[in-house]
């Protein structure tokens, strides 16, 4: 049935038939987890969130109790309030209890709990509102211990039944859920067997069929893989040398567009130093007119204080024409004293206070002529300050003079400096603009001839690849046709 059938169809076949067994594989073992998956969710989801929320219940208790206690002692507001929180977290912890799809027994326990916790709410109640009333704190603790504490236990003990309870019914279940799993384990197993032998089968009758029909297939490539070799060894061996070529060519270029970024890198910097020699120069230039224009001012200002000097020694003069006039009055003053004290000796007893007068006024006229002495000493003293002034002065005249020149020589030179500096700049940016061109260009065939190279270098690898891949085949079919013979034997 299957003689005239070709290679892919007999393959399509035996793969068709091997995905059909994993399909039916697959689908068996959803179901089988789906149903385990299922059963233990149902266990965490119900039986375990019953026991947490016991345990919830008993810590509830506790913390009520506590609350009452320390309530006892120090009969505190907050305690009260304690116990209310911990009153509404049990109510809502019991609503979500009932609210589950719970058994009869289950639902019986929730309600002995709820009817437990009520009692034991209502004696703890009744004991704060006697405490309120006045009852005494030994009295107080006596009604604990006989009402509170009692239905307290109570209600553990409710707790803890239905947590045994629980216990019991989740072992149940878990040994359930174990033989589930055990039963699908068992199935998926029998499934994989029988898959395993119809695979088998069908592995079996597809190698005979298919033996007869690779094995002309086979010769036909052996030969081919054979020329294949020989042309990809050659190709091989041509592209090696081409890829050794071009990699000198891109070592060449690759220090070539170093040598050229260099050189543009130098030419950028020839350029900031001219820019930056142009602008000192300029700011030089402009310094040295300021200091020309400090230097002018200078000028101007000791030709003021040789003028102020002249006319200092002109007063000068003039104050000591005045002293030679009083110094002519003091030496008069002085000679008529004299006389006068001649005359008064000669006048007698009358004339005794005339001669006093007299006296007086010769030590004046003689205090008069000290003083003319003194300030003519002086005027001689500023007279020779003012000489040695006006001459240093005029020197200090002609040394701005010839500074000023000096200073506008400089300005010539900095103007000259900065003539040349604009020259040099303007070379130095056209130098650096070639550098820049030369430097893209290197760039584009430096990418140009790296493209080149990888293509070398690709060109290599998939010679190689195919040599590789030709000697392969050969093995392959050198492989294959040993197996064809064996099995044909």
């Amino acid at each position: 049935m299957t003689k005239g059938w070709t290679f892919g169809r007999k393959l399509g076949t035996g793969f068709a038939a091997v995905v059909l067994l994993a399909v039916c594989i697959a689908v068996v073992a959803f179901f089988a987890l789906r149903l385990v998956t299922t059963q233990q969710d149902e266990l965490i989801n119900k039986n375990a969130q019953n026991l947490i929320d016991a345990e919830n219940i008993v810590s509830l208790r506790w913390r009520k109790a506590a609350s009452l206690r320390s309530h006892l002692n120090k009969q505190e507001d907050r305690n009260v309030q304690n116990m209310d929180i911990a009153d509404a977290d049990y109510r809502k912890l019991n609503g979500q209890l009932l609210s589950r799809d719970l058994a009869d027994r289950e639902r019986q326990f929730v309600q002995e709990i709820d009817t437990a916790w009520t009692s034991h709410d209502a004696a703890g109640t009744k004991l704060i509102a006697d405490m309120r009333g006045g009852l005494a704190a030994a009295e107080a603790d006596k009604q604990y211990h006989a009402e509170v504490y009692p239905r307290g236990q109570a209600l553990s003990e409710k707790v803890v039944a239905f947590q045994a309870f629980e216990r019991d019914l989740l072992d149940r279940e878990r040994q359930q859920v174990a033989a589930t799993v055990s039963g699908a384990i068992a199935f998926v197993i029998g499934i994989c067997v029988a898959a395993v032998v119809l695979a088998a089968i069908i592995a079996v009758v597809l190698t005979r069929g298919l033996t007869s029909q690779i094995g002309a297939s086979v010769q036909h490539v052996r030969s081919s893989s054979a020329e294949l070799q020989a042309a990809a060894t050659q190709q091989a061996s041509g592209a090696k040398e081409q890829a050794t070529a071009m990699k000198e060519i891109t070592t060449t270029i690759g220090e070539l567009l170093v040598t050229s970024r260099q050189i543009d890198e130098s030419a950028q910097q020839v350029a900031r130093m001219s820019e930056d020699t142009a602008n000192n120069a300029r700011a030089g230039s402009e310094h040295v007119g300021k200091a020309q224009d400090v230097l002018a001012s200078i000028r101007k200002q000791v030709d003021t204080i040789v003028q102020h000097m002249l006319d200092l020694g002109r007063k000068s003069q003039q104050i000591g024409s005045i002293l030679e006039i009083i110094n002519e009055l003091s030496e008069q003053t002085n000679i008529l004293a004299i006389n006068a004290t001649i005359e008064a000796a000669g006048a007698g007893e009358g004339g005794k206070r005339f001669a006093v007068v007299g006296d007086e006024i010769r030590k004046l006229a003689d205090r008069v002529g000290g003083s003319a002495k003194e300030i003519r000493n002086l005027i001689e003293e500023i007279r020779g300050a003012v000489n040695t002034t006006v001459m240093a002065t005029e020197t200090g005249s002609k040394t701005v003079e010839l500074g000023s020149q000096r200073f506008a020589e400089l300005s010539d030179a900095f103007q000259k400096i900065g003539r040349l500096v604009e020259t040099t700049n303007g070379a130095a940016r056209e130098i650096k603009l070639s550098t820049k061109q030369q430097t893209t260009a290197v760039e584009q065939v430096n990418v140009a001839v790296s493209n080149v190279s990888q293509a070398t270098k690709e060109t290599e690898a998939s010679s190689s690849q195919t040599l590789q891949t030709a000697s392969e085949l050969k093995v392959l079919s050198d492989g294959l046709v040993r197996l064809i013979s064996s099995s044909a034997a």
